[in-house]
């Protein structure tokens, strides 16, 4: 299968970096959990900051885009 030759593709793994909320809290929370041998109890802090920051983002509404590889081959069909 793969990709037809002459189609337009761009890689995501380049504009993977370009959000990503929340990682400082979980990564503060997850070398807590490691420092005190998964002992939650401890490190409630950074638990209650990475809910915080998860609740946070999932009230944002956002718009089920698909793919930009997907919209970009779209596109190129009309031009045919």
């Amino acid at each position: 299968m793969g990709r037809k030759a002459g189609t337009l593709y761009i890689n995501p793994r380049n504009f993977g970096s370009l959000q990503k909320p929340c990682a400082k809290e979980m990564v503060t929370f997850l070398n807590c959990l490691t420092l005190n041998h998964n002992k939650d109890e401890k490190c409630s802090r950074q638990k209650s900051l990475l809910s915080t920051c998860m609740e946070a983002q999932s009230g944002k509404n956002r718009k089920p885009w698909g793919s930009i590889n997907y919209h970009l081959q779209r596109l190129s069909r009309g031009r045919k």
